[in-house]
Order: C-alpha cells, then structure tokens, then sequence
C-alpha cells in the first residue's frame, strides 16, 4: 500500500468552482492543475512565449515534503506546451497561490481556458542536506566524465 499524506487545501475566490485536485486512478503519481481563469479570460500563449497561469488555491505541505510541478505529456505531445521550469518547486512552507509557468515550444498559439488541465504536481518527501566539507572526494570510474559519458554513442 502507498503511503498517504494529509496536505492543507485552500481555494482562492478565483479558483473556488474548479476540481479539487487528486489522483486520477491507484497507480497515479500525480494530481492535475487546472487554469483558474476568469470565464472571458483566456490567455493565448504564443510560439516561443510564456505564461504564468494561475491553479487558483494554495496549499499547507507538511514539513520534510514538496510539491513538484511537473509538464502534462499530452499538451507537449500534441502541442509542444510544457512546464518551463520543470519540475517546479513548491516548498513546506510557502503558503501563496500555485501557480505554473507555461511556455509554448509548438508552432501555433495556444489558448488556455478556465478549467483547462495544464500541468500535473507530484507531492513528494525531501531529505535535510548537511554538506561536509572535503579537501579532496573519492574516486568511482565515471570521475568527472559530464554529460552523456555513461549513454550510447550515436
């Protein structure tokens, strides 16, 4: 069985009327997020242009987790659409509206619409960091070999 978490859920008065996000079927990682636009306020996303587009609700994550807000594949299959800082990074303690940043790679403009799915957000757990400081770090066979050194040559 798949641990639950409880996560505070708030709807901004923008907002109020659209899904409560959740799981779409057991094996869903994700929950989607919905354009929370007034219903003559669409945005048109143009071929190379961005946009934030607010989910109109804010969220209480418990300490020691994140939300990470992660592209929709159906929008950037179909439309070259997609997350532009994915995955973005919803903290703990942050307690302001969700939000997503949509950037339009396709060739057409792209129109968003109150209630439209245009991302999904994974709740997941974080590890505390404590850095230690090291005169020198231990050798593996990759070393410092950067991108693609451990892929197929093409």
């Amino acid at each position: 069985m798949t641990e639950q978490v409880s996560v505070g859920f708030c709807w901004l008065d923008h907002g109020k009327g659209l899904p409560v996000p959740r799981q779409q079927s057991s094996g869903a990682a994700g929950v989607d997020l919905c354009a929370a636009l007034g219903f003559d306020d669409d945005i048109v996303i143009a071929p190379g242009q961005r946009a934030l587009v607010p989910c109109g609700f804010a969220l209480a994550l418990p300490e020691g987790y994140e939300a990470q807000v992660r592209p929709r594949s159906g929008l950037a299959a179909k439309f070259g659409v997609t997350v532009l800082n994915a995955p973005g990074t919803i903290d703990s303690d942050y307690r302001g509206e969700v939000q997503v940043i949509l950037i339009n790679h396709g060739d057409k403009p792209f129109p968003v619409r109150r209630g439209e799915r245009i991302a999904q957000m994974v709740i997941a757990p974080v590890v505390a960091v404590d850095f230690r400081l090291e005169d020198k770090l231990d050798d593996t066979a990759r070393g410092a070999k950067g991108f693609g050194s451990t892929g197929h040559s093409a």
